[in-house]
């Protein structure tokens, strides 16, 4: 779990087509007038249909203020690196500072061919890449003359400026092993694209990435990482960003705190406006104010917080139910682990369900809603534990584990136990975070009679969040010693007694609260 503690940046990549050159700038105006921080548009050159991209980010420039623009990704074969780096330094001047510079090693090479370009093999098109990053620091620097050496780019004796307004941002767009290392030693930034690169690989790209910039006396947090994404106002969640605005929210944060993804960029088609306002209105600030709150909360003392759950709290209260409500996932109170973290009796209980009260389809909703988003966290722990039981009875044949787990809502692309169980406690914590930071103070404002129920809720969150950890590291000590799988099924056991308890408990305490007061 990796957060570099980039500040959160939202922007679009717009499509650059001529016939609808009108079109792209209203949306890069649009792109400031909702508060983003930055607009791009893709670079490819031999495309007779698309605008050249550096004319366009002039013009968007020149018709906005505050916005940042860059090209997402300038295609280099097409773009001498010693003419790329003064074009980039000059609009840097005009917009007083609002230009990056997103770098590619090129793709296409027939059409890169046919505009007179070079044609490259990968390995040529990485040193070019490399080279091209040199020679574009060198005229951006501020010595007498620059120097560089090198096959595919050079510089001999050539007077470095114009001076920049400000340090510029050099983002490489890649994604194989050899392109991440190179992003790790050499670039200010990681651009990819969720269609080519999915969520699930970002751990292992970053991996790379850091190892990279370790080796080359570097911190990994020098290289920002930001992501070109789409995706859907629609959809039930289970897919990455198609769902509604709250599922953006989730899954983006975490990977904000996960993932260390620090911009968020979608990619907007013409008339795109409906999606681009809920993603600038809706998404970006809650995904903020959630970060921010993750990060604060990782700020805090580690000092330990099960201790919370020993205070006096009010006896548990059978309640009876209203039946026009959503219905709740009991607790089969069946517990795996001799260790008990608190005491279920000692549960304060909200105020009665009334009888009297018919909640409509739209109000059982949002208890049903909750009822959904645990049952799903439900479904996957059950998975997580059968694949445990696999890993410990030997059984688990490499292929047939490859195909359960692309199956399921939470893939990912090594196959491994430590990784998908991870992956599952990223989840769950961000679940939680988001019910701290939103639900639970609009809960306790609706209803002061919810107070110490919503209390109780929160602080059994912080012990879950420490269970969370010891499964973390008893993963970590599994990949020294096969043996510890022990280790690891006690703590996914634990997990289990404790997730499985304050689901049931927050389900019966908050599904009527939910509904009466439309606080989702």
């Amino acid at each position: 779990m990796t957060d570099y503690g980039h500040d959160l940046s939202f922007g679009t990549f717009l499509p650059p087509d001529a016939a609808g050159a009108a079109e792209t700038l209203r949306l890069a105006a649009r792109t400031e007038e909702l508060g983003l921080d930055m607009t791009s548009v893709q670079d490819h050159p031999y495309q007779a249909r698309f605008l050249d991209a550096w004319t366009l980010l002039t013009a968007i420039a020149a018709q906005t203020e505050r916005i940042s623009v860059f090209p997402n990704v300038a295609n280099l074969p097409l773009r001498p690196p010693a003419v790329l780096a003064r074009a980039a330094a000059s609009l840097d001047l005009l917009s007083d500072g609002r230009v990056e510079l997103g770098l590619g090693a090129g793709a296409f090479w027939d059409a890169v061919a046919g505009m007179g370009g070079p044609r490259r093999s990968p390995a040529e098109s990485l040193k070019a890449l490399e080279e091209a990053i040199a020679v574009i620091r060198a005229l951006w620097s501020d010595e007498r003359s620059a120097r560089v050496g090198g096959e595919f780019y050079a510089l001999d004796g050539a007077h470095p400026g114009p001076g920049a307004a400000h340090d510029i941002g050099i983002w490489v767009g890649g994604y194989k092993p050899r392109m991440l290392a190179l992003v790790g030693r050499a670039a200010d930034g990681w651009l990819p694209s969720a269609p080519y690169l999915p969520p699930e690989q970002l751990g292992e790209a970053n991996r790379r990435i850091d190892e990279a910039a370790v080796a080359a006396g570097r911190r990994p947090e020098d290289v920002r990482r930001l992501y070109n994404i789409a995706g859907a106002f629609r959809g039930d969640g289970r897919e990455f960003l198609q769902g509604p605005p709250k599922v953006w929210v989730e899954q983006l944060a975490e990977l904000a705190v996960t993932e260390g993804m620090s911009a968020f960029i979608l990619m907007v088609s013409a008339g795109g406006d409906a999606d681009l306002e809920r993603f600038a209105l809706e998404v970006a600030p809650a995904v903020r104010e959630l970060v921010a709150a993750e990060r604060s909360h990782d700020d805090k003392s580690d000092t330990s917080v099960m201790s919370l759950i020993s205070e006096e709290s009010a006896p548990v209260v059978v309640q009876a139910r209203n039946d026009t409500l959503a219905t709740p996932t009991p607790d089969d109170g069946v517990r795996l682990s001799g260790e008990r973290l608190w005491d279920e009796a000692e549960r304060p209980a909200g105020p009665a369900s009334d009888l009297s009260v018919t909640y409509n389809a739209r109000q059982r909703a949002s208890g049903q809603h909750l009822v959904d988003v645990h049952n799903h966290l439900r479904q996957e722990l059950a998975q997580v534990r059968d694949l445990v039981d696999q890993v410990a009875a030997g059984a688990l044949d490499l292929g047939r584990a490859r195909s359960m787990i692309n199956t399921m809502a939470m893939r990912q692309n090594n196959w491994t136990l430590g990784t998908y169980c991870e992956s599952y406690c990223r989840v769950v914590t961000t679940h939680h975070t988001i019910e701290d930071v939103s639900l639970f103070p609009r809960l306790r404002a609706a209803d002061p009679r919810l107070v110490p129920v919503v209390d109780r809720l929160e602080a059994e969150h912080h012990v879950i969040a420490e269970v969370l950890e010891r499964v973390d590291a008893a993963l970590v000590a599994m990949v020294a010693d096969p043996e510890a799988i022990a280790k690891v099924r006690e703590a996914v056991d634990l997990l289990t007694d404790t997730l499985l308890s304050h689901l049931a408990y927050e389900e019966r305490e908050l599904i009527e609260p939910l509904s009466r007061y439309n606080v989702l």
